[in-house]
This record gives C-alpha cells, structure tokens and sequence, in this order.
C-alpha cells in the first residue's frame, strides 16, 4: 500500500498517515467509518475536487428518488455510502493517489463542510470551524509586539474544564499564573460528581477541547471517569499541574486601584488564609456549584441514609434496599437507569417532568475499528468532530425560537420546536404506549427547550419496570422510616437521592470587591439581576474576567467546551492588548454593557427560555428573566469574542484618574 503523503508541518496534533496497515484492520474501519467525514478523508488524500461536485449530485438523486427516507443527521443514503466505502478502498489501497491536499483554502473548505453534512452551512462558520474541529491553531486575533511584564500574573478560580483551559492558553501567551482549586484534584464537576451513571450528555468526540482531540474514547457518549481521565491527560501533557494549587479555596478578591491589582483571598488545606496578588483574576468556577437540598420538614429524623448525587457516598449500600430518588432531570435518569434492579424498590418523585429526546448513542461502544479509523486515517477525526458538531450545535438555533402565531394554538413554539416534541412524545410512546398512565404522567406541558433537554440513557426502559414506581408530586415531610407525598402517598425508604441539582451561583460565594469599594453582589443586585459586557466582563471591576457568565451559554446546542475556548480566548486577548498597548487594566464601559444586555433581552424575549408560559427551572431568575441563556448563534458569539473592541473598553495606566476611554487612535 502507497504511503499517503501528508507534509510534516501540518498544522494539527492529531493527524497520523496510515502506514503499512493491516489489510483486514483498515477495511474494517473504512466499513465503521461515518461517509461523510470519509469522503472528506478521500478529498484529502487525493487532492480531487471532483468528488465534491459528484457526491453532491449523488445525494441530491438519492433524496429525490427517496423523498420519504428518514435518515439520522449527517448519515448518507445506503448507496452513497456504500459508493464512498468502495472509493475509500480503492484509494486506501494507494490507487489514485496524488500529493496530498494539505488544509484547504477558505472556499473549498466550505464546499468540503456542505458536502460533508449535506447542509446548507454559511460562509461565516469557516474559520470558527476550523478551530473547533481540530484543524489547525488560529493566529491570535491581536498580534503581541511587548513581552509580558516580569510578575505580571493572573489568579484563574478553579481547576475544571474551564480552569485547565485557561492554564493552557495563558502559558501559551506567556503569562505567569497560579491555578486555585478547592477541591482535592483536577476536574471540577467531574472529580465531585461520581453518581452510578454520571456521564457527559454531548457526544465525547466534540466534548473535548479542540487543540486537543481524543481518539480513543469507548464510548459516543463519554462516562464521568473517562472524561476526568481526558482532563488528567490534557494537564499532564501540557504542564499545568505544578501550576495549580489543590485544596485551596478562595474566598473573595478585591482590587486594589492604587496598585492596579487583585488582593486575592485564598484558605489553605490547614484552614491558614493567604493574600496572593495578581493583576487579573478569571473565574472558572461554573453556575452550578453548591448541591441544592430541599428543606423538607423532618429530614433530620431520616433512619437510613439521605445524599445528593454531588455528595456520593460509595460505602451506601443500595443493592437490595429501599430508594426514593427526587427529581427527573439529567442527573435522576442516569441514576435511575443504572439503579433498576439493583434496588429492592426504586420510587422516583418529580414535580415537572423534562422532554426525553431518544439517543442510541448515549450507551453505545465505540468499538475498535471506529478508535482505529479516528486514529489512523488522515483527517477522519476532524470532520467527524465537524458533523458531529454541526448537527448538535447551530443546526438547531431555530428550535426554541417562538412563532407567535403557532405558539397561541400550540403547545410547541414553532413547527421547527413541534419538530423536536413530536420525536420526542413518539419515543415517549415507543417506550411506555402500552401505560397511558405513564405517558400522561412524563408528557410535559411547556415547549421543548424551555428546560434542559434530557437524553434518554435507559430510563423509559427502567420505569417500566414492576420494582420502579413514578409519583409526580412532592415531598411533604419526612419521617424515620420514609418519605410523606403531598398526595398523602407514604413511601417506605431505607435512602433517599437528592437528584436536584445545584444552587445557581454566579459568583455569589465569592467576595468580589471592584473599583470605588463597589461589590459585585451590590451590582448584581445581590445576585438576582446579573449582567456583563459579553457575560464575561463587568463596569467597575477591571481585569476581572467571568467564564461561564450571565447570558453566555448557548442552551440551544453546543457544549460547555465551546463557549468555555470562547471566554478564554477573550480573557486572553484582552490581557494581550493591555500588554501590547502599556495598559494596566481594562473594564467595559456602562454604556456598552447596558446596550449590550438590551439587545440580549429583545433576542430572549423571542425564545422559549423568557417567554410567558413556559416552565420554570434554572434557567429562569425568581423575576422570570433568562438569566443563563445566551441568545446568539454559537458562531457569532464566536466572532464576537475573538478580540476586544476598543469603543467597549475603558482602560487605565495606572490608578482610575489616569483612565482613558480607547480610542483607534491609541
């Protein structure tokens, strides 16, 4: 077999020609491999355009001669895909093959990403894909001419998916930098979360960082141990542990505008405070942090055992025992799927039940010819992260958009959102059509989008079951031997599951004290009303930068890896462009965040998340306003990150009298 010829300076970490493979091991994963992303592989290997313009046709007269095939998204017709398997041999087998296209230019790339999802993808999503399929490293968006000031340092709060990404991005731009992490180890909700069944709800080979793909995960949907795992790899191989301080709790910061610095507060593992200073702080602590436990009446008097899925407590015995599990969102049917038939009996108590999408995947293996082709075929992996990533991301901006008119006679927002409710209540009935009681019992009554979507890992199967019971009502008190219903219901209980999330914080555990004494619970109103220029940046709290913000998650697809590269980014170029310029800090103006927030509330006010009908939950303040949500297309709040805008900022050289609004002058 022909070597494939792949330059040695191709800019991506993950690429490894296929040398010399075993015949039988490569055939079986051109057989595994998804058509779209292996035609991509072939354009690749063979420098051949043509095949763009020939599949597109050959999709094109498949549809058509089967106007009525319902197909998964992304998947080819079988006989397109079986046509591209055969080319693949052919050319895998050294056939045809010529120098190899290295990275495409801009308009064939889009041509390959059209053809690739059989999608009608805009010109504007190119270099955001790029990036975040693993192609290559962008430049930075502002070039650096001055070196980072000796003990110029940042502070980052917390060590999960956001902290590590940030560690990695600031070493790369040469920032010194110290990691604090309250927990004792690396992975934030990942190290604490260790529930029977934990697992991340997007699919594994997107949920990961983009300059660093993995392709050896076992499942299509990764388990909670496996992708602490990743993370352990990703600070091993990029160097961050000696950075990161465990066991070290900060307790608030407060800026210094004399010094044009951060005083920042941290408990130690002996309970000793320290003061570390920094000149820019980046929070990486998530929304949801503190278990949320129900104040119910009698808890105390509890005989067995009570915990949250936050707080799992391995040594409980459950096998054989009496389970009541409260809730029925994300957490509760993972849980409950992997607890049916070990419990003598599982009882499940929910006041609203969440739409339940159907998702083979989400248990599926990924067996080795699969691991084998992300591995060894040349950009396979990258365009099967692409069409991965496109059909659960911006592929579904549309759905929790209302239509006014539709949504006055339907339950659903529009026809796109009734689209998601029918395959939804079909898998609803598929599963349970022969107990109605059931049916009636987990149909909501709001539209899909307006609470988290949950993936079903099992426990449509596992309510079936004679030893698991549904109760769609409340807990009224709690007695020594089990739990009181509202409906008067008594459920014998040896331990009960607190499957109910977390308290919604942003930063309201951190004593943040900005310019002028000013906190930023007194901005936030005591953190009912949050608000932040791009939901990352704050007026009067300068270099104080905010991941996972107010209004700065995509709730329509996506995942928290994307929006989490974002921020980063933005925090990093912002500190980029005080270093270049001779700046010492950096804040939005009001008047930019003000107009900022107000066109994210016109956005909302047209979504399912803020619109008056739907069902409460996290992503909702108490006042009713979508306080979580972020309204944009993930590319345009992509390319609105990618580099600070001077008409936004307020900057300083030195204490506030010497700020100066920027100007393209400066």
């Amino acid at each position: 077999m022909t070597t494939s010829v792949i330059p040695d300076d191709r800019p991506t970490r993950v690429v490894n020609p296929v040398n010399d493979a075993d015949p039988d091991q490569l055939r079986a994963a051109v057989e595994a491999a998804e058509p779209g992303a292996l035609l991509m592989t072939l354009v690749h290997l063979t420098g051949d355009r043509a095949l763009l313009t020939e599949f597109r046709e050959r999709l094109a007269a498949a549809k058509a001669a089967c106007p009525g095939e319902t197909l998964a998204p992304g998947q080819y017709p079988g006989k397109v895909a079986d046509e591209v398997r055969r080319r693949a041999h052919a050319v895998l087998r050294g056939e045809g093959l010529v120098p190899a296209l290295h990275i495409p230019d801009d308009a064939l790339f889009l041509d390959m990403v059209r053809v690739a999802t059989d999608e009608a993808v805009g010109p504007e999503y190119v270099p955001y894909l790029r990036e975040q399929a693993g192609f290559a490293y962008l430049p930075e968006s502002l070039p650096l001419h001055r070196p980072v000031p000796s003990g110029f340092r940042v502070a980052v709060v917390g060590a999960g998916m956001v902290g590590i990404n940030a560690a990695v991005k600031l070493g790369e731009a040469g920032f010194e930098y110290r990691v604090f992490e309250a927990g004792d180890d690396i992975g934030g909700t990942w190290a604490h979360n260790t529930y029977p069944g934990a697992a991340v709800d997007t699919p594994s080979h997107f949920y990961s960082y983009s300059f660093e793909l993995n392709p050896d995960w076992s499942k299509y949907y990764p388990p909670g141990p496996e992708y602490l795992r990743y993370l352990h790899h990703v600070a091993d191989k990029y160097g961050i542990r000696e950075h990161v301080a465990l066991s070290h709790r900060v307790l608030g910061c407060t800026w210094v505008d004399e010094r044009q610095l951060w005083r920042v507060s941290v408990a130690g593992p002996d309970g000793d405070t320290q003061v570390y200073e920094a000149n820019a702080v980046i929070t990486a602590t998530g929304i949801l942090n503190g278990p949320s436990v129900p104040d119910v009446p009698g808890l105390e008097s509890f005989a067995g055992t009570a915990m949250h899925t936050a707080e799992w407590d391995d040594s409980v015995a459950l096998d054989g025992k009496r389970v009541v599990v409260l809730g029925t969102g994300c957490t509760s049917v993972q849980v409950v799927a992997s607890l049916a038939g070990r419990a003598r009996h599982l009882d499940v108590v929910f006041r609203q039940p969440h739409w339940i999408a159907p998702e083979r995947a989400v248990v599926g293996t990924v067996d080795d010819a699969t691991r084998w082709a992300m591995r060894h075929l040349p950009y396979y992996q990258q365009w099967y992260r692409l069409v991965t990533h496109w059909f659960t991301a911006d592929k579904s901006y549309p759905i929790p958009r209302i239509d006014e008119e539709w949504y006055t006679t339907h339950v659903s927002a529009s026809p796109a959102n009734d689209a998601l409710m029918q395959i939804c209540l079909k898998h609803l009935h598929e599963q349970l059509g022969d107990r109605p009681d059931l049916v009636e019992m987990l149909t909501p009554d709001f539209p899909p989008f307006a609470k988290r979507i949950v993936k079903d890992p099992g426990f449509l199967a596992a309510v079936r079951r004679d030893d698991v019971a549904l109760h769609r009502t409340a807990f009224e008190r709690i007695e020594p031997d089990g739990v009181l219903l509202t409906n008067g219901e008594f459920l014998p209980a040896d331990v009960i599951i607190w499957a109910t999330g977390f308290r919604l914080e942003f930063l309201g555990f951190l004593d943040v004290v900005g310019r002028d004494g000013i906190t930023l619970a007194e901005r936030w109103d005591g953190g009912r009303d949050p608000r932040a220029h791009l939901g990352i940046t704050v007026p009067g709290f300068p270099n104080l930068f905010v991941t996972a913000g107010p209004n700065a998650a995509p709730n329509h697809g996506g995942g928290h890896n994307v929006t989490s590269e974002e921020h980063v980014h933005y925090a990093v170029e912002c500190l980029r462009h005080l270093v270049d310029h001779g700046y010492t800090a950096m804040e939005p103006t009001p008047e930019a965040t003000r107009e900022y927030n107000e066109r994210v509330d016109a956005e909302l006010d047209r979504t399912v998340w803020q619109h008056p009908g739907t069902a409460n939950g996290y992503y909702r303040n108490a006042a009713g306003r979508a306080w979580v949500t972020c309204p944009w297309r993930l590319v345009d709040f992509w390319t609105m990150l990618r580099a600070p805008d001077p008409d936004a900022l307020l900057l300083h050289r030195g204490p506030a009298g010497a700020s100066a609004h920027r100007t393209t002058a400066d």
